[in-house]
């Protein structure tokens, strides 16, 4: 079972297995986990948001972050002060402190360091075991890209939640680069519906093409991006020849960006072009 907690900029995530319901043994006292959490200062709202969707901090076992950027990881260790084990995964380990002077330029932050000697340390290769200790079928993979130390976690029921790694709709913008290496591993998962750090939840099919249970907002939406992708592609390719000027790129970058941007806000295809040109 997932919940979404909204509650801040940063889409978070509580994930209930079986260990939450019913089993025995280690796995029936294990709690639920929570993917990320937000920033610093944001500890009442969490609570909110876990008030909201029926949850209680003490029904949180562990929580997983995806990558350790200010935005995922700012109350981290204040959870875990409650109860909660923070898991950090093989591949992470050199970056558990890459937020602290981020936070450490203001001084209004409130932030908590996390404490290493408390964080339970599981190789990504032997994820799936401790998934399944936890009550959880699913398995962890690195997916560098967005950052280093991004992982990503797969549901043996269909779910991924991948954290900031780019959209899937923008793909055809990566391909060859390493967000295209760690979506190939991903979507050979055949993951049903993919849960974002910050864009909207997208269920997907084959091809990625509109599934019948969704929403005609959702589908709208996806048309929209597709259409979007396809024409900044066509620019990128067009636009910026290996011997363009640097001013040409920085512009095409710009602009790119100033796209990607109307999309995951769901602009319509119309009014992102009027506010690009």
């Amino acid at each position: 079972m997932v919940t979404e907690l909204r509650y801040g900029n940063t889409n978070c995530f509580l994930v209930k297995g079986a260990g939450t319901a019913g089993s025995t043994g280690a796995a029936a006292n294990a709690g639920a986990l929570l993917i990320d959490t937000g920033w610093a200062g944001t500890l009442p709202l969490f609570f909110g948001a876990l008030r909201e969707a029926g949850a209680d901090v003490r029904d949180i076992g562990y929580l997983m972050v995806t990558h350790f950027h200010p935005d995922h990881c700012g109350i981290a260790q204040e959870i875990a002060n409650l109860g909660a084990k923070i898991v950090v995964f093989d591949v992470q380990l050199d970056f558990v402190h890459s937020a602290d002077a981020v936070f450490a330029k203001d001084k209004k932050s409130r932030f908590v360091p996390i404490v290493d000697a408390d964080i339970c340390v599981v190789p990504v290769a032997e994820s799936r075991e401790f998934l399944r200790s936890i009550g959880i079928e699913g398995e962890a993979f690195h997916t560098p890209g967005h950052s280093d130390d991004s992982v990503s976690l797969w549901l043996d029921e269909g779910a991924l939640f991948v954290g900031d790694l780019n959209p899937l709709y923008e793909l055809p913008l990566h391909e060859g680069t390493e967000i295209g290496r760690s979506w190939e591993q991903l979507l050979a998962l055949h993951p049903r519906k993919v849960y974002y750090g910050h864009a909207r939840a997208c269920e997907i099919g084959e091809n990625w093409q509109t599934s019948a249970s969704e929403g005609t907002e959702q589908a709208e939406h996806r048309t929209v991006t597709a259409a979007a992708v396809a024409d900044v592609t066509t620019a990128a390719n067009i636009a910026a020849p290996a011997d363009a000027p640097a001013d040409d790129a920085d512009r095409l970058y710009l602009l790119v960006q100033a796209v990607i941007n109307g999309i995951d806000k769901g602009y319509t295809l119309d009014r992102i072009c009027r506010k690009t040109g």
